[in-house]
């Protein structure tokens, strides 16, 4: 298989999120305890099997950041100063000189659940030389509905059926880019006229998705983590913890599956709340979908595993660390932070 290398642009801390954290990059910010924006990004470039990383650090942050990347271990980490006043066009340019192969290019403020592997095999299969991830977003305010001269009622929030532009991409090696182009930002100089050449192509996925330009911003990702623990395959949320029961949710995405595991103590009952997949069992597997229900009973080794996007209701005994580990298939090192 083509060897695919990632790339992350670290800008600066600008505008508004520059007044509530002393770091002058976005992806040293912490989403969690000991766990930044740029721990849950190299994690999902490892956990997609790239086993390089170039990061184009501009000069105020480039000490900061090149310190915290020889944290990493299994994954090759290289850290450049980016070029001065050449933007991300600059910025990308170089690392494609650097890599010379297929690249996944990510700004550094953002923070999404993709499926970076089903984005790269996406990006593989076409004929387009640029990829661009996109999704919906909520709208940050309620929408009032109206009818002839009255308010009809409120609904809080709802999805805009508007397509964004997530600031993920993958570029194709031997790209040409427009040689008017030698600076600025990709977004308003290459992208545009590769569009009208009908040169890019786009990956769609509606999972958490946010870019941390405010604080505003910044307190969602930190609310969204909160209960939430990264994993290789999805993630998962802590609920409900009580003395007597427990209630987690578990996000899988699409060809991705658990360790296989068992427990000594905890009995569960999983509800399917959204997708499909079946659950391995030793000698037989199960299969699920929408609103179906699985019970697993203690001391019964299993593996759930995702053919697309799925969300599990996890209601069980309240045994919180009671899981043996028979087999694993990701990396597990950036897990629990």
């Amino acid at each position: 298989m083509e060897e695919v290398n990632g790339v992350i642009l670290c800008g600066d801390n600008r505008g508004d999120l520059a007044f509530h954290t002393d770091y002058k990059s976005p992806s040293l910010i912490s989403i969690k305890n000991d766990y930044t924006v740029l721990d849950k990004q190299i994690f999902q470039f490892k956990c997609a099997n790239i086993e390089k990383v170039v990061i184009v650090a501009k000069k105020i942050s480039f000490d900061d950041i090149n310190d915290y990347s020889k944290k990493y271990e299994d994954i090759e980490i290289e850290v450049y100063q980016e070029n001065k006043g050449q933007g991300s066009v600059g910025a990308l340019n170089y690392a494609m000189d650097i890599l010379d192969c297929d690249v996944v290019m990510r700004n550094c403020d953002v923070v999404s659940d993709i499926n970076l592997q089903r984005f790269i095999e996406s990006s593989k299969m076409n004929d387009y030389p640029v990829n661009i991830y996109v999704t919906k977003l909520p709208s940050p305010y309620g929408i009032v509905k109206l009818r002839s001269d009255y308010v009809m009622g409120f609904e809080e929030k709802p999805i805009i059926d508007k397509l964004i532009n997530a600031g993920i991409y993958y570029f194709k090696k031997g790209i040409a880019f427009p040689e008017i182009y030698m600076s600025g930002k990709i977004e308003s100089t290459i992208f545009p006229e590769m569009a009208k050449k009908r040169m890019m192509g786009y990956y769609e996925e509606d999972v958490f998705w946010r870019s941390l330009k405010t604080s505003n911003d910044l307190s969602i990702v930190q609310k969204e983590y909160s209960n939430k623990i990264d994993k290789a395959w999805g993630y998962e949320k802590l609920l409900v913890h009580t003395d007597k029961y427990m209630t987690k949710e578990l996000f899988l995405r699409e060809g991705f599956n658990t360790s296989y595991h068992q427990h000594e103590e905890k009995d569960e009952t999983m509800y399917v709340n959204s997708g499909r997949g079946y659950i391995s069992f030793d000698g037989r597997v199960e299969y699920f979908s929408k609103n179906d229900k699985i019970h697993i009973e203690p001391k019964t080794p299993h593996s759930i595993v995702a053919l697309e996007n799925t969300i599990l209701y996890e209601f069980s005994t309240p045994h919180i660390d009671d899981t043996t580990r028979l087999k694993d298939y990701y990396p597990r090192d950036t897990e629990g932070m």
